[in-house]
């Protein structure tokens, strides 16, 4: 894949993602869309399956996948309730390996969503050895002070 496809798929992948109260989270029905997904009945078999993944790793599925409706307008100018689903970026993950990996895409999305859950993995080490090495010269230092 060149670059300059690899760039508009980082950035369309970014663009989709939303936050609220400082959680990242994407749409479902978003990310049906970006994957190449025409109908939802395809896409949601792909999301049931990385809800399989997530509670076979011993994952607490509904931290990951939570149920969602929101209202959509119909071509007709109707509204209309639809089913949809906020996603993690370990949700998204595991729908991009369960999904077809001969679209470029969902290709892409593997690599995307694998890249991007190792760095937040290593930041939260991070902040976990810090808060560590915080404690221990708190420690250290109230011991000093008592001598």
């Amino acid at each position: 894949m060149e670059k300059r496809m690899i760039e508009l798929y980082r950035k369309k992948f970014d663009d989709i993602r939303h936050e609220s109260g400082g959680i990242e989270f994407w749409y479902a029905r978003e990310l049906m869309k970006l994957l190449d997904y025409v109908q939802w009945r395809n896409f949601e078999n792909v999301v049931k399956k990385g809800m399989i993944s997530c509670k076979n790793n011993g994952i607490k599925v509904e931290d990951h996948f939570a149920d969602v409706s929101k209202m959509v307008t119909l071509g007709s100018g109707a509204n209309r309730e639809v089913e949809d689903y906020m996603l993690t970026r370990y949700a998204c993950y595991l729908i991009a390996e369960n999904g077809d990996p001969r679209k470029e895409q969902i290709a892409f999305a593997q690599s995307y969503f694998a890249v991007q859950t190792r760095k937040q993995e290593l930041i939260e080490e991070r902040i976990s050895y810090i808060e560590r090495t915080e404690a221990k010269l708190a420690e250290q230092s109230g011991k000093l002070t008592k001598e």
